[in-house]
């Protein structure tokens, strides 16, 4: 291990196994750019391991969402093969940034904020933490809802018809209004546990889930007369010729779309990995497998849904209501509700927590921007999102998919092809220094992200009546790239940042000593 030479700034030990942290006991001077849950993470608390990892991802794997997403493809009119085909390749090609992009938070103990300010600088790291923050949002009012519903489903077989047939309100009966709130509120206190609460939630949580999942399975195999009349797929269903792969590819970034906010900030989780291969190992232990076997789990069970019901049930809230009343009807609401309440807490709070302190260090700590985020979350109307399979898995997460995809294009881009996972680690909070560019803005990762997303989402179409984009496109002759909206968004932002970096590399800044007046000015004057 070797150490820095003095300076100003606490000393930066490089570590033998390529980790980079602070001195032990010591944290980046206070200016604005700095709060205490933006700070790297120590080393004494990196202790994150494979297991860890491992948890984390079987717990967000097994979600509502993700079970939305592949009993949705089931309801789109794909079988059960189809959409297996999609969530498996979906899951294996966003693996691959995943891992990337957590390299740096392993290495350095940094959350995705401060990583983005490499490329896009301190200021303008905001413009894409917002934007993830922005969809952490509506994921956080989409798993609300669905959490609501079962609240509702649950407190309707204690308290009787009355209770589910309650007056309507904005379409809705009040009483599923009244369950919305109290699940939202509930997740509101649960964040006030912390990073720690939130490990130890995944760690126990998971295997419950999964239980669940499979009682689910068994249950529908039962009603649907045996495991045979599942798998046997939809005969009137598509076949594999030009109209499955017109609906396949949209699918298929719909599948990437799904963990495009968790390609950029998986450092807010790998910032506290005991090691690379911790984060590494677990990420792909993790997250290709659990979602291949819950996706065939919600696969089969919607498919077993449309022989029994003669319709396909892709919201499990619904599953679940068709069950008779007894244990198994509770059991089976209390992990939709835990499988809510993990993943939301774990994927749809920490990050924009994260987000929205780096937008201003001084006045907004990590639990203050997860209150935000839970505000926010309800004017999204999650409840439209949900409405429309078409709507959920096309237009917002091919919309989603897109923009984010631009996003992690720059980043790999600055890290990997740019710097070669170098990076100024006082420099990242310090105003003057490597990373200020032009008054922190970094024009090169602007540009490439304004081109990137045109090209990703500008095309954006929706069937006629069915999304809120026009059905020629946004703009026409774009409209062809809008079904590889990820891979368009990240292939060529990553491209042009990294040739504008190159043909135009930024200037190395100033002098120590008229940076440290500067930041001395701005930290006094804030």
């Amino acid at each position: 291990m070797t150490q820095a030479p003095p300076s100003r700034e606490p000393a930066v030990l490089a570590h033998a196994d390529g980790r980079v942290s602070l001195a032990e006991g010591t944290a980046m001077p206070e200016s604005p750019f700095v709060n205490t849950d933006l700070q790297p993470v120590p080393l004494s608390r990196r202790t994150w391991g494979t297991g860890s990892f491992s948890a984390l991802w079987v717990s967000m794997s097994v979600s509502i969402p993700a079970w939305t997403l592949a009993s949705g493809l089931i309801a789109a009119g794909m079988d059960w093969r189809q959409a297996m085909l999609a969530v498996v390749l979906g899951n294996l090609i966003v693996l691959v940034p995943m891992v990337l992009t957590g390299h740096a938070g392993a290495k350095y103990g940094i959350p995705f904020p401060v990583f983005a300010r490499a490329s896009f600088g301190l200021r303008g790291a905001n413009l894409p933490a917002l934007l993830r923050g922005a969809v952490a949002c509506g994921w956080f009012g989409i798993q609300t809802w669905v959490g609501g519903q079962g609240v509702y489903v649950l407190l309707g077989r204690l308290a009787g018809e009355r209770w589910l047939d309650a007056a309507e309100v904005g379409g809705n009966p009040w009483t599923l209004w009244l369950s919305f709130g109290l699940f939202w509120a509930a997740q509101v206190l649960l964040i006030l546990w912390g990073m720690e609460g939130v490990r130890k939630l995944q760690v126990w949580s998971a295997p419950l889930m999964v239980a669940g999942g499979l009682a689910l399975l068994v249950w529908m195999a039962a009603e649907a007369g045996g495991l045979g009349v599942m798998l046997a797929g939809n005969p009137e269903g598509m076949d594999w010729g030009p109209s499955f792969w017109a609906l396949f590819f949209p699918s298929l970034m719909g599948v990437i779309g799904y963990w495009a906010t968790l390609t950029l900030n998986i450092s807010d989780f790998t910032r506290f990995a005991s090691s690379q291969r911790a984060q590494m190992v677990g990420q792909t232990l993790g997250l290709p497998t659990t979602m291949t076997l819950f996706s065939l789990l919600a696969v089969m069970v919607t498919a077993g849904t449309a022989a029994v019901y003669g319709e396909p049930l892709w919201n499990p809230v619904d599953v679940v209501a068709q069950m008779g009343s007894g244990l198994g009807l509770l059991f089976a609401v209390f992990v939709v509700l835990l499988a809510a309440v993990s993943t939301n807490i774990a994927a749809n709070l920490v990050g924009p927590a994260y987000d929205l302190a780096n937008l201003k260090p001084r006045w907004i700590s990590f639990r203050t921007g997860a209150l935000i985020t839970c505000v926010l979350s309800l004017l999204i109307f999650p409840w439209k999102l949900l409405e429309n399979e078409n709507v959920y898995i096309f237009t917002w997460l091919g919309t989603v998919g897109g923009l984010l995809g631009t996003v992690a294009g720059i980043l790999l881009a600055d890290y990997w092809l740019v710097r070669r996972t170098r990076l100024d680690l006082p420099g990242l909070y310090r105003r003057g220094g490597a990373y200020w560019y032009a008054g922190g803005w970094n024009w090169r990762a602007l540009t490439a992200f304004a081109v990137g997303s045109l090209l990703a989402v500008g095309g954006s179409h929706s069937p006629e009546g069915s999304g809120p984009f026009p059905s020629e496109g946004l703009v026409p002759f774009l409209a062809p790239l809008a079904d590889y909206g990820w891979v368009v968004g990240l292939v060529s932002a990553l491209v042009l940042h990294w040739g504008l970096s190159m043909l135009f590399p930024a200037p190395v800044p100033g002098g120590d000593a008229e940076d440290s007046r500067r930041n001395e000015k701005e930290t006094a004057a804030a």
